[in-house]
């Protein structure tokens, strides 16, 4: 088993010397408006790294070209019920194979697997501060992890005024940056309950309460973001729309 990282995006993010790839924060402009910044965090911390890895396992690290007929297979867990997130790789010395596809299996096929391995508790793959959480995912960081949660409260709390680099450059955030998607503090986010009147509040539909209470409903991994689809996103400054 390989390991292979490009780093910590929260102490980057943190960091004024240190070149910042963008994660979805959810935004509240100046004036009330929500947005999202945009997302180059799979690309530069999953993606890129992944990448490296492989040029150097076939012999032709960057910038070395790669001989036509040179390439990996790379296996991909995308199940039956995310199966319009199979995509080919994007470059030619890498070619994808689902798996799970082929032997169409569900998430449920899956977890009946692991259940009979003793695994049944195998949560959706994610990154601990993701943006994309939905309740039930931030009450289990908060409920079984302790440390973990009060690191994510901390970093939530960190990053309110935007990414470190854009403010030391004068690139200030026209607004507040929040992890969880009701843009209030995550400590003081409503991951516990949605009330009636909050909902109304937050002029939110039956499926988009769903969305508020899982989670994006896909997994996530470097190759299959749950955060694909389009997002409301300008940059990083400025008014996200």
């Amino acid at each position: 088993m390989l390991r292979v990282s490009a780093g910590n995006i929260r102490d980057d993010a943190l960091n004024p010397d240190h070149r910042f790839a963008s994660m979805p924060l959810h935004i509240l402009n100046q004036d009330g408006r929500p947005g999202m910044t945009r997302r180059q965090c799979t690309g530069e911390y999953k993606v890129k790294p992944i990448k490296q890895k492989v040029r150097e396992l076939l012999g032709y690290p960057y910038p070395a070209r790669i001989p036509k007929g040179v390439f990996v297979e790379q296996w991909v867990g995308i199940s039956t019920d995310e199966f319009h997130r199979a995509k080919d790789a994007d470059v030619k010395y890498i070619r994808n194979r689902h798996p799970l596809l082929d032997m169409s299996w569900s998430r449920a096929d899956c977890v009946r697997y692991l259940t009979s391995l003793g695994l049944a508790d195998t949560p959706k793959s994610s990154c601990l501060g993701c943006p994309f959480h939905g309740n039930a995912q931030w009450r289990h960081i908060r409920d079984t992890s302790p440390s973990e949660w009060a690191d994510v409260v901390a970093f939530d709390a960190a990053i309110r005024q935007g990414n470190a680099r854009a403010n030391a450059s004068g690139s200030r955030l026209l607004g507040e940056a929040f992890l969880h998607r009701s843009r209030v503090p995550l400590d003081h986010a409503p991951i516990d309950h949605v009330t009636a009147a909050e909902r109304a509040a937050l002029r939110i539909s039956a499926d988009e309460a769903d969305v508020l209470e899982n989670g994006v409903e896909d997994g996530c991994s470097p190759w299959a973001c749950r955060g694909d689809a389009d997002a409301l996103t300008q940059d990083d400054f400025g008014l996200a729309t």
